[in-house]
């Protein structure tokens, strides 16, 4: 089974953080395993309070619901066939966008959590550690120094 490392949980959210500051905003960031499990989270400065669980919820939902949590803001609507999935869960399931599983080869190994700004520019700085993700060398796939092979 393939991991997140540490330390490519530290370039996913240098990744994030870069985006945001392009952006102007604070954002709180946070990354899990497939598990769901916090591995890293990062506050930037003037980051809202309420974020800190947001960023973590959204990760975990992308993980626990196999999907962005950008697809369940739509199919939560009012007549929509997941109405109310948000209130699962003892109320952790998110359906703000901000949320992003990150998959290799073909399986989910974690997913990004952003929360601080408007969901579209949340999306915006998790597809960030996104793109990084995909385009990080696959070569290293299975050194311990980038990614674990169980």
């Amino acid at each position: 089974m393939t991991k997140l490392s540490l330390e490519v949980t530290k370039m996913l959210l240098n990744a994030a953080e870069r985006r945001a500051k392009e952006l102007g905003i604070s954002e709180d960031i946070a990354i899990v395993d497939d598990g769901g499990n916090l591995i890293a989270f990062y506050r930037m400065d003037d980051a809202r309070l309420a974020g800190i669980s947001i960023a973590q919820d959204k990760a975990w939902t992308a993980v626990a619901m196999k999907m962005p949590t950008s697809n369940l803001a739509k199919s939560a609507l009012p007549n929509s066939p997941a109405y109310g999935i948000n209130t699962t869960n003892h109320g952790r399931v998110v359906i703000l966008g901000g949320g992003v599983p990150f998959v290799k080869e073909g399986r989910i190994i974690g997913a990004i959590g952003v929360s601080g700004a408007s969901s579209d520019q949340d999306i915006e700085v998790a597809n960030a550690a996104v793109k990084a993700f995909e385009t990080y060398p696959h070569s290293r796939i299975g050194t311990a120094s980038k990614f674990v092979i169980e």
